[in-house]
Parts: structure tokens; sequence; C-alpha cells
């Protein structure tokens, strides 16, 4: 059994990237453990699990239970119910404090991902969060990073001042992706227009440049080295619809990247074939 740890924010973070991980490395034998700024159970992003808040109507008491982006959207039935098994596990419920993290005391960092701001940023921007990140790639132990968690890693900088990311490749919410749900919720939750958008472009700053991708683009040593999925792949269609997303069984929409000991995905539909690959690397390198 190995230690994993799975550090999250007060609220606001994905609930499939989380709770699916958090199943899929527990059923595999393995022990998660949580950490939450303040040493209390997180929350996740409630839009995000149940759907409503991502339609035109949404304001409205009555009619805002009926939802059609909110059910594209939303988690999915796999991920909705690994979250309601996460909250009921003894370690979600008592987690430890990012500041009283100590690396070496663990085998593996899983860095899951949330796109809304006002709960997501002080995950992205804690350096006791990028020190710790920091440590566990100076160790080469396993880290996994998903979506949004991979700014995390991206932000987190090796003794020579450089990402613990460069020189590697990953990958990371595409801009295609993210503009997608930037523009689904312009029209759907139009009061809240930039909720898909945890950074937005300041004055001057072309489309794009304060993307997911494109700040983890700018921390590797080549843009060549973010690996989306390529057009020759005989599944591109669906891996790069947004709306399929991988299952227990069926890891045909999935989309992961492995260097070495890191293993990256994009999004919430890619999290079990993530999960599973993280695992594989843990258990490979306890072997």
């Amino acid at each position: 059994m190995s230690l994993i740890l799975l550090p999250i924010p007060s609220r606001d973070f994905d609930p499939t990237e989380v709770a699916v991980s958090w199943k899929i490395l527990t059923q595999r034998g393995h022990r998660v453990v949580f950490a939450t700024p303040d040493g209390k159970p997180g929350a996740c992003d409630p839009i995000m699990l149940s759907g409503i808040g991502l339609d035109p109507w949404s304001g409205i008491p009555v009619l805002r239970n009926i939802r059609v982006l909110g059910l594209l959207l939303r988690a999915n039935d796999d991920a909705r119910n690994a979250y309601a098994e996460m909250l009921r596990d003894p370690a979600f419920k008592s987690p430890m404090r990012w500041d009283r993290i100590e690396s070496k005391d663990f085998d593996g960092l899983l860095l899951g991902g949330g796109h809304r701001a006002r709960g997501m940023r002080e995950y992205f921007e804690s350096t006791v969060l990028q020190r710790i990140t920091a440590e566990f790639f100076a160790d080469e132990k396993p880290v996994a990073a998903i979506c949004h968690g991979v700014l995390l890693a991206a932000r987190s900088k090796r003794v020579d001042g450089r990402s613990v990311l460069y020189g590697r490749k990953t990958t990371a919410l595409p801009w295609a992706l993210e503009r997608k749900g930037s523009t689904l919720a312009h029209f759907g939750r139009f009061w809240d227009p930039n909720y898909y958008r945890t950074y937005t472009e300041a004055a001057g700053q072309p489309a794009g440049y304060m993307s997911v991708q494109q700040e983890v683009t700018r921390a590797l040593a080549s843009p060549a080295d973010f690996i989306d999925v390529p057009e020759s792949d005989p599944e591109f269609k669906r891996k790069t619809s947004g709306t399929a997303r991988d299952t227990v069984t069926n890891d045909r929409p999935a989309w992961v990247v492995r260097d070495e000991n890191y293993v990256s995905a994009r999004w919430p539909g890619d999290t079990h074939r993530f999960a599973r690959t993280f695992a594989e690397v843990i258990e490979a390198k306890a072997s």
C-alpha cells in the first residue's frame, strides 16, 4: 500500500477529478490523505455537481431545477456517486493542513483541478503547495496532475528557478476546450460569463493568453512539450468533442500523457484513465 497526498482547496474543486481519482486509488489498495488550507473538510464546486446554475433561467426559483446545459456539463453518474462515497471517507472528513505536510511522508502526489476562481485561486497560488510539489519532483516521486491542476505544477519551481515541468512532456486543459466552456457560460450563465475562466486576459493580451494551456506552455522548455491529441488519433473527434467522457470500462474518449513518473490529463473526461495510469506508476515504483 502506498500513501498518496491529495491536497484540495477549501471549496470549488472539481468533483470528478478528485472523487473518481480517490475511488480508483483506494480500490487498488492505496491510502489517500487529503489536505486543505485549514484542516477542515473541503467542498467541491456545487454547480459541477448538480448542474444548477448553468442555464439562463437558473435564477428563477421554480425553473432552476430544469437543466439542459446543466445536465450536459455537470459531473456524470460515476463521478457523483464517487463523490458521495468520498464524503463518507474518514480521511476526507479529517484532512491535514497544507502547512503541516511533509513530502517525505508520502509516496505520491495527485493534483486535481477546478476552474471556479473564488475557490481555486488559493490552491493555484499557494506557495506552500508549490514548494511541496517541487519537493515531490525533486525526489522523483510519482506526481499526477489533471486539468487546472497542471497549473499548480507549472508554477512550482526547481532550485534553478525553472518550473518543475521544464524539460518534461505534459498535457493540461487545452484552450480549445476552455474556450468552448467559456462560450457556453457566456450564453447559459450570462450574469457570470467568466465562470469557466479562472484567469482572464488583461487589456492588450491576446485571446487565450491566460488560459491553462498557454500558461503551462510558457513554463515548458519548448511549446512542443505540450502534448494535445494529434489529429491522426483514430478517436480524435471523440477525444476533443468536450462531451464524451471515459468510464470504468471505456478509455476511448480519454487522453493521458505520461513522462516517467509524471502523469497528466486534460479534463474530467480523462479521469478514469488518468487515475489508473497514476496507480500503475505508483505500483511500478513500489515493486
